[in-house]
């Protein structure tokens, strides 16, 4: 039989690991896609799971990218799926996934957040839905929001120990390293709340690519994530922000329209395997991102 130029193509596609030489074909797609990553993402893949992120190249040329993350020995996580958009409809996709899913063999549980589009694909691995989240975007007004009581201080480094007890809780497994990096590279947007001594409410963001990403937000109640965002959002006017906001709490969605956000975009969060340590999704009003969870 004779093989197709498309079959041709797809057999010349091998897998490796992803080095620091290839964070620059990464961000090549990530641009394709429109995605927000900068090359400090690319890094704390790397640095988060030194032998877990795979490339496929072709003609060796990087044409696909696929990134895992353990959290502890609890769950691991899947992210950065992206193939050149002149390369697709050939599989790769598919072959990168089968090898971050050999990479996490021995993981209990698997997770990832998904596009729609995804989901079906995920759904046929036997990835089961947990969840759904928006991504939600909005552009700083001139007039801002009034911080008038604003219980929100700014994060210091001190406060990070007993914020990454507080998050271990919520986000189901010990990630105290990329909240450090986290607060690192963006510390104008680490806010905290506290009552009667003890952290109530927290959360952090970064600088992308196209857009400033609030997220984690975590917090006790609504109220408290209300006045984190609004802390926030008391910017120069014209920065776009986004947030991926969990649909767990009743009413969270339409206050952060009523402050100017809109849906660009749906998630829905899946597992693998099992679901062990969950967390406490009620609590976490915005993620970290789908590529970290």
């Amino acid at each position: 039989m004779i093989e197709s130029p498309q079959q041709n193509r797809a057999a010349r596609v091998c897998f490796r690991d992803m080095t620091p030489a290839d964070i620059e074909a990464g961000l090549e797609l990530s641009r394709a896609a429109r995605w927000n990553q900068t090359e400090r993402e690319w890094e704390l893949f790397l640095r988060l799971s030194p032998e877990g992120c795979r490339v496929a190249v072709m003609d060796e040329r990087v044409v696909g990218t696929v990134a895992t993350a353990r959290y502890e020995d609890r769950f691991a996580w899947i992210g950065m799926v992206l193939v050149d958009p002149a390369e697709r409809g050939q599989g790769i996709g598919a072959r990168l996934m089968a090898e971050a899913l050999d990479v996490l063999k021995d993981a209990p549980s698997i997770r990832l957040d998904a596009t729609p589009a995804g989901q079906a694909v995920y759904q046929k691995l036997d990835f089961v839905d947990e969840y759904r989240l928006s991504r939600m975007e909005t552009v700083v007004s001139g007039a801002g929001l009034t911080l008038r009581r604003n219980p929100a201080r700014s994060m210091t480094k001190d406060d990070l120990p007993a914020v990454a007890i507080f998050d271990r809780q919520v986000f189901g497994a010990d990630r105290r390293l990329t909240l450090e990096w986290m607060f690192d590279g963006a510390p104008e947007y680490a806010w905290v709340i506290e009552e009667r001594g003890q952290i109530v409410g927290y959360m952090f963001g970064r600088r992308g690519f196209n857009f400033d990403h609030m997220g984690p937000v975590v917090a006790h109640d609504q109220q408290t994530a209300r006045s984190l965002v609004s802390a926030c959002l008391n910017r120069p006017a014209g920065k776009p922000f986004i947030l991926d906001a969990s649909h767990c709490e009743t009413g969270w969605r339409s206050w952060l329209e009523s402050v100017g956000f809109r849906e660009q975009r749906p998630f829905i969060r899946m597992f693998y395997r099992d679901n062990p340590y969950p967390g406490l999704p009620p609590k976490q009003f915005g993620i970290l991102g789908p590529e970290f969870g």
